[in-house]
């Protein structure tokens, strides 16, 4: 049986980004980079929104033969350029879209995406998301999340986006703490009821 995985990072205000959407106001240092590598290693396919994924497309293929790249830059380049599959939850992303990842990606509109999450369920191993806050408060919202595993950031953002609108009161279980010398970034693991 598969998970749905959430890695995510917020601030200590609570939110998933800065003012005007302003993402690179969220303090991300080389913990951050090296606990979404971490993740990235355990992930068996990718599941995003259309605008993370919009985002990853125009980043990530750059990245793979980049020789300033960082090391884990490179890492999660190279899953991306080794066809991990990638399911893509969007009504506006079209196929002409997906450029060198068409092979690897599938979308699926809005009203199929519960039914596609539980599917994805279904199968072996971990569909990790990054980003896509829309999405992934919405399928905790109708219990199809399996874990949260939340950086949460040392800085007041004030931002436009708090990370659970929408959700109803949800139990978790805490699962896993986990700190990096040198950061001041804590990531806090927690499981839905379904672990």
């Amino acid at each position: 049986m598969g998970k749905i995985v959430v890695c995510t990072m917020l601030s200590i205000d609570g939110y998933t980004d800065g003012a005007g959407g302003d993402v690179m106001a969220m303090p991300m240092d080389a913990a951050f980079a090296q606990h979404n590598i971490d993740r990235t290693r355990t992930a068996t396919s990718f599941l995003f929104g259309a605008t993370t994924y919009r985002g990853a497309l125009t980043y990530w293929p750059a990245q793979h033969n980049n020789p300033d790249a960082s090391p884990l830059n490179h890492y999660i380049a190279k899953r991306y350029a080794d066809g991990i599959p990638i399911t893509v939850v969007s009504d506006t992303l079209t196929t002409d879209e997906t450029g060198p990842w068409r092979d690897q990606t599938t979308i699926v509109r809005r009203a199929d995406s519960h039914n596609a999450v539980a599917k994805l369920r279904e199968q072996d191993g971990d569909a990790l998301m990054f980003g896509s806050r829309t999405l992934w408060t919405d399928l905790l919202a109708h219990g199809l999340i399996d874990e949260l595993h939340l950086m949460i950031g040392p800085k007041i953002v004030a931002g436009d986006h708090r990370a659970f609108t929408g959700v109803p009161e949800t139990n978790l279980h805490l699962i896993g703490v986990r700190t990096w010398g040198g950061s001041d970034n804590v990531v806090l693991s927690y499981a839905t009821n379904r672990q």
